[in-house]
């Protein structure tokens, strides 16, 4: 079982670790990006991080995050898994605490993006509409989904 730990303060470690948490996942999940959208995005997930009103993380046992989610109001807006993690359960034990602890019920979903898509389906999400760009203005389309 994993422990998810709330995080108020970002630290730089931390953040470092976000980074190449979300870099890690970003590297094996979306292969549609280039390099250049890698780096021109990278920066984003700061903001993100510093957006969202809720930021949770699951360490390793070094203390290590290994996987973190940003939820703002009602809305999952980040969840990424360091590679090596992926298909351990952490994602899953991330989003039932998003739906069951902090009423989440939307998530966007890259549509290039195949694995995360069948995994938002596969815990109980569905799509209800689509943009051609995603919320930046880049032409990488976006699927919404609801918990059903």
């Amino acid at each position: 079982m994993y422990k998810i730990e709330i995080l108020k303060d970002v630290n730089k470690t931390d953040m470092n670790s976000i980074l190449e948490v979300w870099e890690s996942a970003v590297r094996a999940t979306h292969t549609f990006l280039k390099e250049k959208d890698i780096i021109s995005i990278k920066p984003q997930v700061t903001q993100g991080v510093n957006f969202v009103n809720k930021l949770s993380c699951i360490r390793d046992e070094k203390g290590i995050i290994q996987a973190f989610m940003g939820v703002h109001e009602n809305k999952i807006e980040m969840l990424f898994v360091r590679n090596e993690y992926r298909g351990k359960g952490i994602g899953k034990t991330l989003i039932e605490y998003a739906i069951n602890k902090q009423n989440a019920v939307f998530v966007d979903v890259n549509e290039d993006n195949p694995e995360s898509v069948g995994f938002y389906k596969h815990v109980g999400f569905e799509v209800f509409d689509r943009s051609e760009l995603d919320g930046h203005g880049d032409p990488f389309p976006i699927l919404h989904m609801k918990l059903k």
